[in-house]
């Protein structure tokens, strides 16, 4: 008799993960909203995706759509959040917890809940403990390295930091977007066990983010940044951020200061954290300005601000307009913006602090700054005149010789799509959630 074959081993079961955030689309105004973003896109073939954001009400249930092979996209399912009547007008701070509150209510029939940024991490606590399922946080930063934000929140701070430690330490798994990111943790939170921390970097879609080509797209392209006021025929240097102290953006002005009169400074920046901030930039600017001698000129220097969010199309074609892009952070666990940029083609200038290191290969896609920093948890740089003379000096190395920025930026994209694709990221993140299920 012929031995029957051994029966498969049953296939993994499809699991419902609840992906927590304050940011989502249309909502997005940093890095982790990108993540969660797209870290929902490529999940969603995957396991039964629900995300759960705040800025509501809002709701999209459904889950297919046209255009893929066979005629349907799986996508997440989204819920959309406001703060309870009662919260309203509060402190930020307590505000953001009655959110949270509703949230776990709802989280019931998920297998793992992953929430991102302290906004979501106390949402993703609680339905842990009161569903009995996994929570799992993905550090994008850490509230004992902004203390700055105490500017924003006030005592909201204190809570906001109690909220972030309360989840960490009792998360069943931490994912870390770089092993820099993975290092503060275990140094801010000395009670976690190393073995829960995991490094799944962020990623970017290479698809979604590509110089322009063709004839019409080109001339689209042209008309946007000139729409601006960015001459698209002379060098320039790119800068993208919100306005808050990890950013590093007042060291860039003052770096500025010593750039060739030719070049442009492209600042797409608003969201500040506070008014004394955005007025510190005010003056930075106005001053850099009239050293340039903005006076009588039309291009006002050289300098482009644009406060406003832009759309993707239009934010690649000012990308794909520049020579060099800089990230002066002072505090960047990995810098979502620096792959834009990289997969745009542009070498980046950024500071040798944080998971930059891990984006930038110094000196094939570009060049790190580098920078001594205070252990106070603010990322000050301990000599700051020669932080900002060093980051000078490495963004006119570059815009002098555009052959070599060129070379970079190509060298850039190629990295961006060898190392950080979003499709290996959601495999590495299924299998920390198949780990502690």
């Amino acid at each position: 008799m012929t031995a029957a074959p051994p029966a498969s081993p049953d296939p993994s079961p499809r699991l419902t993960v609840d992906l927590l955030t304050r940011e989502y689309p249309p909502h997005v105004y940093g890095g982790a909203g990108v993540h969660v973003t797209e870290l929902g896109r490529v999940l969603a073939p995957l396991a039964d995706v629900r995300v759960r954001c705040f800025e509501g009400p809002r709701r999209d249930d459904g889950a297919d759509d046209a255009g893929a092979p066979g005629g349907v996209v799986a996508r997440p399912a989204v819920t959309g959040y406001s703060t309870p009547t009662e919260l309203t007008g509060a402190n930020a701070a307590l505000a953001t917890l009655g959110t949270d509150l509703v949230i776990a209510q709802d989280c019931a029939g998920a297998d793992v809940v992953h929430s991102h940024t302290w906004y979501a991490n106390l949402a993703g606590h609680l339905a842990g403990l009161l569903h009995d399922v996994p929570h799992v946080v993905t550090a994008h930063s850490l509230e004992p390295l902004r203390p700055w934000k105490a500017e924003q929140l006030g005592g909201g701070y204190a809570v906001s930091s109690w909220a972030e430690r309360t989840a960490y330490e009792g998360a069943a798994a931490i994912i870390a977007v770089s092993a820099g990111m993975r290092d503060d943790i275990l140094r801010c939170y000395p009670k976690l066990d190393p073995e829960r921390v995991h490094v799944v970097h962020n990623g970017i879609d290479p698809a979604g983010w590509r110089r322009p080509s063709g004839e019409a797209t080109l001339a689209a392209a042209d008309a946007a940044v000139r729409a601006r006021g960015i001459d698209p025929d002379r060098p320039s240097v790119v800068f993208v951020g919100r306005i808050t102290r990890q950013k590093g953006l007042p060291y860039l002005l003052r770096a500025a200061a010593s750039l060739p009169d030719d070049v442009q400074l492209v600042l797409c920046a608003g969201a500040p954290d506070t008014p004394e901030l955005m007025a510190e930039v005010k003056g930075l600017v106005a001053g850099l300005r009239e050293a340039r001698g903005a006076h009588g000129r039309r291009d006002g220097g050289g300098i482009v601000w644009i406060e406003e969010m832009l759309p993707r199309e239009e934010l690649v074609a000012v990308l794909a307009a520049g020579t060099v892009f800089v990230c002066p952070s002072v505090y960047e666990p990995l810098g979502i913006v620096n792959l834009e940029a990289m997969a745009v083609g542009l070498p980046v200038v950024g500071t040798a602090t944080g998971g930059i290191p891990e984006v930038v290969d110094d000196g094939v896609t570009g060049a790190l700054v580098p920078i001594e920093q205070s252990d106070d948890g603010t990322g000050t740089p301990l000599d700051p005149d020669a932080f900002v003379a060093d980051l000078a000096d490495a963004l006119t190395r570059l815009v002098a010789d555009p052959a070599r920025a060129a070379a970079m930026g190509e060298a850039g994209r190629v990295r961006a799509e060898r190392h950080f694709s979003w499709t290996a990221i959601a495999e590495r993140t299924l299998d920390v959630y198949r780990q502690i299920t």
